[in-house]
């Protein structure tokens, strides 16, 4: 995957990517004191646009948050545009966009407030993340070894980059044993998420995806659940057990890089017919859709980049 663009911005400044470096001795890069955002731009009828930009800005503060800084130089606003630049200095249609806060200079001590925040904007021309054939036949998962962050060890709301580690053990073991992509339970043992995706179940007509107590409360989650029930499905949040995926009609993941992918084989086990089922593929289209502006109801959820 080639990551090269022409700029990335740091700090209110618009850098060549070749200048975009940092000291080896940055805190961030030592104990993963940072947060971030999975963002994508597409080309619409009105040019380039980025979906859902400014939910996506207020997670990235709500991150900041939670992490613990306790006041960031730049207003939400601000970091809209500073996206919006970012594409439009790059020339890019179709990209993935990473803005990162770091802990820059200081927190050695392991305190947030002895550091400063910084941000950068990175964005890069990426197709789909788990391979365009996985949109129609889709992909191979295993319940992973290991476990989903307990919500009180870690903050599960929050895209911290150390919580991540979390999610390279499992993606790692899961690709090591020849399976696409991870399940990982939460500690009460009940279905959580994958390493970067949201899960829906299928069954009788109705969608079930746990509840957002213990997972990330996915944006790309909030589109395919505002998707689904305007299709006329039901969507229940609730527990579910790893033997409900077995027993599905269809199970699908959703997020910003993954998009919307079913999951045609869990545990050695084929999910319905084994591939791609009408449910998944009937919302998938949809949301297809929408995050090229193709769809007036979700217009408002592409961003144009101007």
């Amino acid at each position: 995957m080639g990551m090269e663009s022409k700029f990335i911005w740091m700090n209110g400044e618009l850098v060549p990517f070749e200048k975009a470096t940092l000291h080896f001795l940055t805190p961030a890069l030592h104990y993963g004191a940072a947060v971030f955002e999975g963002i994508r731009s597409y080309d619409t009828p009105k040019g380039p646009a980025i979906f859902r930009l400014t939910e996506h800005v207020e997670r990235l503060f709500d991150s900041a948050r939670v992490f613990g800084f306790r006041e960031l130089p730049w207003t939400v606003d601000e970091v809209v545009k500073a996206h919006k630049d970012t594409v439009r200095a790059n020339g890019f249609k179709d990209c993935y966009v990473r803005p990162l806060i770091y802990l820059d200079g200081g927190g050695w001590n392991l305190n947030v407030d002895g550091g400063k925040p910084s941000l950068a904007i990175a964005s890069w021309e990426w197709g789909n993340y788990l391979g365009e054939e996985a949109l129609a036949k889709g992909i191979r998962a295993n319940i992973s070894s290991f476990t989903r962050h307990h919500p009180n060890v870690m903050m599960t709301k929050a895209k911290i980059s150390g919580n991540y580690a979390n999610s390279f053990l499992a993606k790692s073991e899961s690709v090591r044993l020849g399976f696409e992509e991870a399940i990982l339970l939460d500690p009460q043992g009940y279905i959580a998420e994958c390493t970067g995706e949201n899960l829906f179940v299928v069954r009788g007509g109705k969608l079930f995806t746990p509840s957002t107590a213990p997972v990330l409360e996915g944006i790309t989650r909030s589109s395919i659940y505002t998707i689904a029930k305007d299709l006329g499905y039901e969507v229940i949040e609730q527990p579910i057990s790893r033997d409900q995926l077995y027993i599905a009609d269809e199970v699908f993941v959703c997020g910003t890089a993954a998009e919307c992918i079913g999951l045609c084989e869990i545990d050695f086990r084929k999910i319905g017919d084994g591939k791609s089922g009408k449910v998944t593929r009937e919302i998938q289209n949809v949301y297809h859709e929408a995050i090229r502006g193709k769809v007036a109801k979700y217009e408002s959820w592409c961003e144009v980049v101007g």
